[in-house]
């Protein structure tokens, strides 16, 4: 924005625009709220991989206890036999 200087009367004693100062400083807010959008998203991707970890060392977890009851039920009945 121009601002007026003390005392001035004239229209040509107004400080200039700089619009590729302007323009400048524009992308750079934007470009930060992108990146805070990025580090949000980001963030989120990262927890919901946590929890699809956790789901799949359960089922893996829960496999090899049915495997391992599947065995002791095979052994046990082989050695009542």
């Amino acid at each position: 924005m121009t601002t007026r200087r003390e005392g001035a009367g004239s229209r040509f004693l107004f400080d200039s625009f700089d619009a590729a100062q302007a323009r400048i400083e524009a992308h750079e807010r934007v470009m930060e709220e992108r990146w805070i959008a990025l580090d949000y998203r980001l963030t989120q991707i990262d927890a919901g991989l946590e929890r699809l970890e956790k789901r799949i060392w359960v089922g893996v977890y829960g496999v090899a206890a049915f495997l391992l009851a599947q065995g002791a039920e095979a052994l046990i009945s082989a050695a009542i036999k």
